[in-house]
């Protein structure tokens, strides 16, 4: 005859079983949403399988030497597609517009380094506007944050365009806590890039000059109410002359505040960074480039701003 705990356990099986399938459906949500819930951090979080999404981003770089005039207009349209619950792609178009005056080492009118390719005179009001390239994206994600200890996934991301090659790599990490709600996200970027600039021995010539971007961004965010979220983001850039750690150049230091919404078919990110005193000289950092602890060469600023604007389908 069996006891009571035996004549119970199969009742036990079945409602352990369907309270996992409860669960399961809770959380499929959050598994296969695509947040932006940061600026800049991506997150391990995919489109789902056959679902396509379309971005919009405006990125705006502004104030380098002081008592100079500088902004980068960065726009960018992104097409995503979710080819299954673990793999994203995505089509990049990027054009940018610039204006510079007195803004570089000693005050000097430098261009940012996508238009590095013109070199205008020390006094020159620079203005430019240029399509930069095509980027082609990859995200694979390995573990989720949801069912896993961690959240892992890997990204690649080439990019061409008129006299300008990129591969860029990032290994991306995600941890979840309090039921979802605060989000823990890391990224460890390499990225080697080429570019045909004209020769600094001959100038009317142009040679192949090699630089190599190895960033981190970290990011903590906390959904404070129903699809609203605030993040605090913390992003180290650094370049190198070189396609490993040799000959660096420059490395900046970036924090700021995030907002996040996201409704059933659109979401809005929007975010604003400083550039930390925390600047340091290196081997191959130029002359002067140096400012109040801020790096102002061609490719840092003091502030940027960045809006992402999506559609979900």
């Amino acid at each position: 005859m069996k006891t009571p705990n035996q004549q119970f356990e199969p009742i036990q099986k079945r409602a352990r079983l369907f309270g996992s399938l409860i669960l399961l459906l809770i959380v499929s949500p959050c598994i296969r949403a695509d947040e932006p819930l940061f600026g800049f951090t991506y997150t391990t979080d995919l489109l789902p399988r056959g679902k396509f999404e379309l971005t919009l981003w405006s990125t705006t770089r502004f104030l380098k030497y002081p008592g100079g005039k500088f902004l980068l207009q960065e726009t960018r349209f992104e097409q995503e597609y979710g080819l299954t619950d673990k793999l994203q792609l995505a089509l990049y178009e990027t054009y940018d517009y610039t204006s510079a005056f007195h803004n570089g080492p000693f005050g000097a009118t430098t261009p940012p380094e996508q238009f590095s390719y013109y070199q205008p005179g020390t006094d020159d009001y620079f203005t430019k506007g240029r399509f930069v390239g095509i980027s082609a994206e990859i995200i694979y994600r390995t573990l989720s944050p949801y069912l896993d200890p961690v959240g892992l996934a890997f990204y690649e991301e080439p990019t061409f365009g008129p006299g300008f090659i990129e591969s860029e790599s990032k290994l991306i990490l995600q941890k979840n806590f309090h039921d979802d709600l605060l989000v823990f996200a890391l990224n460890l970027t390499y990225a080697p890039e080429f570019r045909w600039l004209p020769d600094d021995l001959n100038p009317s010539a142009t040679s192949l000059q090699e630089e190599t971007d190895v960033n981190v961004d970290l990011g903590a965010s906390y959904r404070f109410m129903d699809n609203w979220s605030g993040a605090l983001e913390f992003i180290f850039e650094s370049e190198f002359n070189s396609y490993d750690f040799n000959h660096q150049s420059n490395g900046g230091y970036y924090l700021g505040p995030t907002i996040h919404y996201a409704g059933e078919h659109f979401f809005f990110t929007a975010d604003f960074y400083e550039q930390m005193p925390w600047a340091a000289e290196h081997t191959d950092t130029v002359p002067g480039s140096i400012v109040g602890g801020r790096i102002v060469d061609n490719d840092f600023e003091k502030y940027r701003a960045r809006i992402k604007i999506g559609w979900y389908f």
